[in-house]
């Protein structure tokens, strides 16, 4: 969709599909804001869903304490389209943090958080970075290379093994095309077998996990979490679901959005320049790429139990809401210039890692694997560059999120 016709009268419900949104959603995102601050969207799945496009809309709808995230409070309507996954994994893999309301998710996060809190992430950053140096030691001496494949597809699991406690030999053995299993398909689409096949590897690797741990148990997150299940203060479904959703929670958005970061780098030459020669400015420009393109695009559902009001509009109750943090974070009335990349600005109260009490736990985690990723590839890789015209980059389809499987560079050669 293009500016050209910004001033016709946005469909209902807006359609959420195709290239052109994918590539670049935000014309549309800002003709919905102007418009107002809730739509209803109707996504390649066939769901309709209510989307908050606006920024103090968006910081609202996060902290509404009306709006449960548990699939139970879904409707009939949202049930028979939603893509979610089928049962038993339904019932098994689902019944993480996202999916859960006050007092169960309040229960489950305290499990989580000691692991992720800045203090612990900046003790282990230069054990990171050996794993940064190591993968762009593997890649070609002169460019091309692949990015995504020699360097933003492992760089995260690597350290999220380290930050959780997954032995490397359980590490090597994760595929990454278990992670798809959030892109959910159709009872009825021919890529239904695929989709069931990579459900069950997710299940027997989690299980092979648990089993490790269970028996060489020690001082981290996955050995805390299967202790917590052998006392009962976890269920099987529980510690399954936390375990997936560390294992797809904790890698993809990250390989994601260093993608997005490297490719509005790539699209800004001079802030590219200008962060390569001062890495001072590392921390402040990785805040400013999450808020520009968050790889985060949509957040997961929301449901009010009754027929409610939402910023003037009214959603009944079970229908779903979803909050696009994209559109949140190019909000003019919240950040001025907000489609110019500024490394400067201040504040950045960005959304990209969400609000209230889904805040994303592994916050800090991402900041340093972003700050440690382009550091290091910009220190490394003098001459950094795309290697494919802007308008070849294949965007995932993901739904929620923002990304490419692949982003070729090149560069003079490799220090």
């Amino acid at each position: 969709m293009s500016h050209r016709n910004a001033h016709e009268p946005l469909p209902d419900p807006v359609p959420l599909t195709g290239c052109p949104y994918k590539s670049d959603p935000y014309p549309l995102y800002e003709q919905m804001r102007e418009a107002g601050p809730v739509h209803r969207v109707l996504f390649p799945s066939g769901v309709q869903a209510w989307l908050v496009t606006g920024y103090d809309a968006a910081h609202t709808a996060l902290n509404d304490d009306r709006l449960g995230k548990n699939h139970d409070r879904g409707n009939d309507r949202w049930r028979a389209r939603a893509s979610i996954m089928p049962e038993p994994q339904h019932s098994q893999l689902q019944v993480h943090l996202l999916h859960q309301d006050p007092p169960k998710h309040t229960h489950m996060r305290r499990f989580v958080t000691d692991a992720f809190t800045p203090r612990r992430i900046d003790s282990l950053r230069p054990r990171f970075q050996e794993l940064a140096d190591a993968l762009v030691d593997a890649l070609p001496e002169h460019g091309p290379a692949d990015l995504v494949t020699g360097f933003a597809a492992h760089f995260p699991f690597q350290v999220l093994a380290e930050v959780i406690g997954l032995p490397r030999q359980l590490a090597a053995r994760f595929d990454r095309d278990w992670g798809k299993v959030v892109q959910p398909v159709g009872p009825t689409d021919p890529g239904r077998p695929r989709y069931e096949a990579r459900l069950h590897g997710l299940q027997s690797y989690i299980a092979a996990v648990v089993t490790h741990k269970r028996e060489h148990g020690d001082d981290d997150l996955l050995s805390r979490l299967v202790a917590a299940r052998d006392r009962r203060e976890l269920s099987q479904e529980e510690l399954d679901s936390m375990i997936f959703q560390l294992l797809v929670a904790g890698q993809e958005p990250v390989t994601n959005q260093i993608t997005t970061a490297l490719i509005a780098l790539f699209r800004n030459p001079d802030q590219l320049a200008r962060l390569r020669d001062n890495p001072d400015l590392l921390p402040g420009a990785v805040e400013e790429l999450l808020r520009y393109d968050s790889a985060f695009e949509l957040t997961t559902w929301r449901f009010f139990d009754k027929d409610s009001d939402l910023h003037g509009t009214r959603v009944p109750g079970g229908d779903s809401v979803i909050v696009s943090l994209c559109a949140a974070n190019r909000d003019p009335r919240r950040f001025p210039a907000p489609d110019t990349l500024d490394f400067d600005r201040s504040p950045n109260p960005h959304l990209a890692f969400g609000h209230g009490i889904h805040f994303c736990p592994g916050a800090a985690l991402a900041r340093a694997e972003l700050q440690l990723a382009l550091g290091t590839l910009l220190a490394r890789l003098p001459g950094l560059r795309p290697a494919l015209a802007d308008e070849d980059i294949e965007w995932i389809p993901a739904v929620l999120g923002r990304g490419t499987n692949h982003l070729p560079v090149g560069y003079d050669r490799r220090l």
